[in-house]
This record gives structure tokens, C-alpha cells and sequence, in this order.
């Protein structure tokens, strides 16, 4: 959808946000969820000013040894989207570092998120969203 071609008729979910990484788009339902779930995990907490607890703070585990900052991002992980994003259960949190071949491994880590829709019930299928998280804020 070009910028000119949005309409209000367009958009069909009562879930829906701008787009992120397309000027004039907006993304609705599931695809909403998996971007705002995004912007909470690459937020650091106290970079808006109007709202000074929104966020997560996981760049401040890329230096830690992986065994005590994978417990720390999960915990992390798990109470911030219970806060921001009512929307949604997280099943499970998994932390992978990654390495570029050359540079230290765990300088760049990414966050692997299962989640569920709250009101779908037991039978609805889990989703994931995958954030890379490095140690630049």
C-alpha cells in the first residue's frame, strides 16, 4: 500500500498501528502485536519522556556472562510485555547469542518470544517474534 492508497476503509482490525519501517503503511491484527512487541523490547525504559517506565532495558545484559544475563533477559522480557502488552501470554523467552566470526560472541544478542493471544484460548497457535538486542542504546 503506497502512502496515498491508506484510507480509514482500509483498515479492517480494530488492532492496527503505523508502520514502522514504511512511511504511509499501517500493519493491523497479529502483525501489530509482533511490532509493538518489538518496540517494547528495543525500548530502553526511561527513553520516553511520557512515559518513563515503558520498555526494556536488555542492552544492559550484552556484557554480562551468558549464564547470569539469559535468567535477567528472561525475567526482563516476561514483566515487560505483561505491562505493555496486555494483548498477549508469553509461553516462553529463549536467548541466543550471536556471533559475527570475528568479534566477541554475545555482542549482539537475540530474543526469541512465544507468545499467545490472551482471549483465543488454549487451541489458538503461538506465535514468535524474534528482536535482536546489541549493546548500543
Amino acid at each position: 500500500m503506497s502512502a496515498a492508497a491508506i484510507t480509514l476503509a482500509d483498515i479492517t482490525s480494530a488492532d492496527w498501528s503505523l508502520k514502522l519501517d514504511a512511511i504511509g503503511s499501517v500493519v493491523q491484527g497479529l502483525r501489530d502485536i509482533d511490532q509493538c512487541i518489538t518496540i517494547i523490547l528495543t525500548t530502553p525504559r526511561g527513553s520516553d519522556p511520557l512515559r518513563p517506565t515503558f520498555g526494556a532495558d536488555l542492552w544492559r545484559f550484552i556484557d554480562s556472562p551468558i549464564n547470569a544475563a539469559v535468567p535477567a533477559i528472561v525475567r526482563e522480557v516476561g514483566a515487560a510485555i505483561a505491562m505493555w502488552e496486555p494483548r498477549v501470554v508469553v509461553e516462553s523467552v529463549n536467548v541466543t547469542p550471536v556471533s559475527d566470526g570475528g568479534t566477541q560472541s554475545g555482542a549482539q544478542l537475540n530474543v526469541t518470544v512465544t507468545w499467545q493471544l490472551k482471549l483465543s484460548g488454549p487451541a489458538s497457535p503461538s506465535r514468535v517474534t524474534v528482536v535482536g538486542v546489541s549493546g548500543g542504546v
